[in-house]
């Protein structure tokens, strides 16, 4: 039995993607929920996973095309199948090294080899670094054990082993630029350590040089280098054999990279004198402390960032917290902190504000009719905002219990791409590490962000006397674009007075 490969929904207005690459070859085996596929549409890359298990046995539309909606882009043939294709390429492919002989090539003690790709990475992204690798070559595995690391410029995660077994290949060592699908280590099934004849590491199979000797742009990379009229030789390239990757390109664009890719970076600052520059130590940038970077400098240079701030006395949610906090964790099972408060006063200022909820795209507005509110997060890889979906529907329990799992979920470094994705607004609490006051920058293409800070003893003047009251300094960047300086301040005194006077949270005030 046959199942049909189409171009699924690809969004609001979208009717059209171009193939940009085909991640498997006819006659490869797949597996359920596997990258078969990568589209390219005029807003964003995706990639089509595999609706059903068996064997790739037919390609009908090839890189390049165009197609839309709903177009039939090939067919999977239940088990085995000898496969046939609409081009000598996609039949030349039935020969590659992830044909589906090679992965389940048999051992000469019988065992069943498996191979372990680069996973999907989730919307957009396409090429990972190869950081810590746990394994080697010898090893033996377990089914779900972590084999490797992988960095995105979003995110890190593991790769898992998928059977029980022992390492007999390591095609990418650490700090290689991969591709999704790409092969990484092979594993021979059922065997234990000692009994196999493993190969010597080595490095994965040169990819296809271009003109210049070096490895072809990533088709990311391609897409944007031919919008913008560029070429390979304008853009220096930052991947493994001077490979150009969509970051290298919108540095370019940025002015940001050299020319050309033999006009090395000039260094951003004077050689150090020499016994100083003997204590130093220069380290490469992550990918994720990269984008966290690129993406922070873009909001300062994108939107029109103002910040306005005010203060809350914190008396009512730590008297309530202390009353209530034993109980409370008893019956939820979470222990009451801070964030749940701040979480759903921030969704009841939101609905009343919702130009902060919005976002600009082109020359329209989006207004979000739900609140997606992102909490960041500081992690040993740099900072993460995993994102708490629909929590104006969630009572402050539930916002506790989703906020502790994504942070636990951050500090290991197993956030999945759903985790943080579709932030409507975020929530920054530099309280935690003693600030007292900070302007933050915006998320974008959010409109606004929440700082919190540390909660801090003040003398102030209730009812003609002074008290000493527990106070804590609130800061609302917003895009002025969007958010015009009353609905800010509005937006920020709504907060203030739902956290001084909690049971407005309760009856909707």
């Amino acid at each position: 039995m046959a199942t049909e490969i189409r171009v699924p929904t690809l969004g609001e207005s979208v009717t059209e993607a171009t193939i940009a690459r085909w991640m498997k070859s006819v006659g490869d085996t797949i597996v359920t929920d596997e990258p078969l596929v990568e589209l390219e549409t005029d807003k964003v890359s995706i990639e089509v996973p595999a609706p059903a298990a068996g064997t790739l046995d037919e390609i009908a539309v090839q890189e390049g095309e165009t197609v839309e909606v709903g177009a039939l882009l090939g067919m999977i043939a239940a088990g085995s199948g000898t496969g046939k294709a609409k081009s000598e390429t996609s039949q030349a492919g039935e020969k590659s090294s992830g044909s589906k002989e090679t992965q389940e090539a048999t051992m000469a003690g019988g065992g069943k080899i498996v191979e372990v790709n680069v996973p999907s990475a989730g919307e957009s992204v396409t090429e990972a670094q190869v950081g810590e690798i746990y394994k080697k070559v010898g090893d033996a595995v377990k089914t779900d054990e972590a084999l490797l690391e992988l960095e995105t410029d979003k995110a890190a995660q593991e790769v898992m082993s998928p059977v029980d077994g022992v390492i007999t290949e390591m095609v990418i060592s650490s700090g290689d630029e991969v591709e999704v699908g790409a092969l990484l280590l092979r594993i021979e099934q059922g065997a234990s350590a000692g009994t196999t004849a493993p190969k010597a590491e080595k490095e994965a199979p040169a990819a296809k040089k271009n003109d210049d000797g070096g490895r072809p742009p990533a088709p990311s990379a391609q897409k944007m280098m031919t919008e913008k009229g560029m070429k390979a030789s304008d853009v220096a390239g930052s991947g493994k054999d001077g490979q150009v990757l969509k970051g290298d390109v919108l540095a370019a664009i940025e002015g940001g990279a050299p020319s050309s890719p033999a006009e090395k970076p000039k260094a951003a600052r004077p050689a150090s004198p020499a016994e100083d520059g003997e204590r130093e130590e220069r380290v490469k940038m992550t990918r994720l402390r990269q984008t966290i970077a690129r993406r922070l400098k873009d909001a300062q240079d994108t939107a029109a960032m103002l910040t306005t701030f005010n203060e809350v006395d914190m008396t009512a949610v730590m008297e309530m917290r202390k009353k209530y906090k034993e109980l409370f964790e008893k019956k939820h099972g979470v222990k009451l902190g801070f964030m749940g408060f701040f979480t759903k006063a921030v969704t009841h200022a939101l609905k009343e504000i919702p130009a902060v909820n919005a976002e600009i795209d082109g020359t329209d507005i989006i207004y979000k009719n739900f609140c997606h509110i992102g909490v960041a997060v500081g992690t040993d890889r740099g900072l993460v905002v995993p994102v708490v979906r629909d929590a104006d529907q969630m009572s402050i329990a539930e916002v506790e219990k989703e906020i502790g799992r994504l942070g636990l979920a951050a500090r290991d470094g197993k956030l999945s791409m759903a985790d943080m994705q579709g932030g409507t607004f975020t929530i920054s609490n530099g309280g935690v590490y003693g600030s007292l006051m900070s302007t933050p920058i915006l998320n974008a293409p959010q409109s606004g962000i929440l700082g919190m800070h540390k909660i801090q003893e003040r003398p102030m003047v209730v009812g003609g006397q002074i008290v000493i009251r527990p106070m804590m300094y609130l800061a609302l960047s917003y895009d002025h674009r969007i958010v015009d300086g009353k609905e800010a301040v509005t937006f920020l005194v709504r907060v203030k007075d739902v956290l001084e006077d909690p049971e407005r949270l309760v009856l909707d005030l």
